[in-house]
């Protein structure tokens, strides 16, 4: 296999073009056992997601999940697939052709923007060599995620970094390490939530539920709880709930191991077995519904609330492609562009003269 990724071809004269990638976690391409087992198998090889020595990790992942899990996670999926496709890549691709409309509305009609996953389909290397076809010399990389964490964000970083490695012509990069405390952002979470009471009412306590992490993670120095309590306080601030009113949760537990705490489920039950009535629950730390927000909590925590005792579960969605949110999404993005933004793109005449002058001394188009 070549070392070096064949380069597009180049054509003097051609405009160099700034990109816009969005990466979320990813997905299986279909909510069958063959095709969530191959997800499987790439999001639990990463060494970033599972901190196991190979030789004792391999065993268990092919001899022992890869055989249980694919069928019982299919069924899940195939609860919330739609006609579209999986929830979280319709909502990516969304928020990614919004994204470039929102610049385009502002005057940068210039502007690649695409969208990546990081286990599955479209690929980070695929999306980043499609730029580099369209003429992306300088390209941002925006994980999706607004908390960062090693088993995340440091993930897609690692393989942009691999991409980097197998080019000969590389662009320039810059990157969003995390988002968990911009005001757009929160504005837009607390806009959210606004919007469910004026609708619903608004219940006994509004439970926060980030995705959770192994608690030797945190230990270690990753900085992702910090980030989530940030976040969660700056939405309760914004919300003027007082502290009896709102709780912070992490869900989606995988394994023995102790993840950090409180754990949701368990924590929604607890709730109700003294007597809370009705609660509402909002995933701060996903920016587009998927699985983990559709299946764990609307289906499977809301039914584990009224069977402890609960009336009333309320979930309320992720951000996905609310206005406010998408133009958040802009700031923050505009705001890692920086001068990029004001690189203007030469004329047409001037293109041409580069293109003869370098035909002149020697270049092939």
């Amino acid at each position: 296999m070549a070392r070096y990724w064949p380069e597009p071809a180049h054509a003097h004269g051609t405009p160099a073009r700034t990109g816009i990638v969005l990466v979320n976690l990813g997905t299986p391409s279909a909510p069958t056992a063959t095709a969530v087992r191959g997800y499987l198998k790439q999001f639990l090889s990463d060494p970033r997601v599972v901190e196991i020595p190979r030789l004792v990790w391999w065993p268990i992942l092919n001899g022992i999940i890869l055989n249980t899990r694919p069928a019982k996670s299919a069924a899940k999926y195939a609860s919330i697939w739609t006609d579209e496709g999986s929830p979280l890549q319709v909502h990516t691709a969304r928020q990614a052709n919004l994204l470039a409309g929102y610049f385009v509305h502002a005057g940068q009609p210039d502007l690649c923007v695409d969208w990546a996953m990081r286990y599955g389909a479209p690929s980070i290397p695929d999306v980043l060599n499609r730029m580099k076809a369209q003429g992306c010399t300088r390209i941002l990389v925006l994980p999706l995620y607004p908390q960062y964490a090693a088993h995340t964000t440091a993930s897609i970083i690692d393989e942009v970094a691999h991409c980097l490695t197998h080019w000969r012509n590389q662009p320039e990069i810059r990157q969003v390490r995390d988002f968990h405390d911009h005001p757009g952002y929160i504005a837009a979470l607390a806009n959210s939530v606004r919007e469910h009471w004026k609708l619903n009412g608004q219940s006994d306590k509004l439970v926060m539920s980030f995705h959770g992490l192994p608690a030797r993670a945190r230990d270690l120095g990753d900085p992702y709880h910090c980030e989530c309590h940030k976040t969660g306080r700056l939405l309760a601030e914004a919300l003027g709930l007082p502290e009896e009113r709102w709780q912070l949760t992490f869900q989606s537990r995988f394994g023995r191991a102790e993840w950090l705490k409180p754990y949701t489920q368990p924590t929604l039950d607890a709730l109700a077995r003294k007597g809370l009535r009705s609660v509402d629950v909002v995933c701060p730390g996903f920016v587009a519904d998927c699985l983990e927000t559709l299946e764990e909590i609307a289906i499977e925590c809301k039914s584990a609330f009224l069977a402890a005792g609960g009336q009333t579960f309320h979930y309320i969605p992720c951000l996905n492609e609310r206005h406010d949110w998408i133009n958040a999404l802009r700031e923050i993005t505009a705001t890692h562009l920086g001068h990029w933004l004001q690189i203007a793109q030469p004329a047409a005449t001037e293109l041409e003269q580069a293109r003869q002058r370098a035909l002149k001394i020697g270049a092939v188009r």
